[in-house]
């Protein structure tokens, strides 16, 4: 089954295993640092985090990408 999308680096990486991983490497304020989202920011914790991302588009978008840079590359 991995051999269904091999040139997509997320692919069977949940959301919440990408931040978990995030906030492990950079911590919330190297989070904030490279994204500036309110909910690295404002009183940060997975679960808030999460429903913030799962609901607005633009803001997973970024997380995605600092996941590839970061352990993709």
């Amino acid at each position: 089954m991995s051999q269904e999308q091999p040139n997509n680096p997320l692919h069977g990486i949940t959301l919440e295993k990408m931040l978990i991983q995030l906030q492990e490497h950079y911590g919330w304020e190297g989070l904030d640092a490279e994204i500036q989202i309110n909910c690295f920011y404002n009183n940060p914790s997975i679960k808030s985090s999460l429903k913030f991302l799962r609901r607005t588009q633009w803001a997973r978008d970024k997380v995605e990408e600092l996941y590839i840079r970061t352990f993709c590359e």
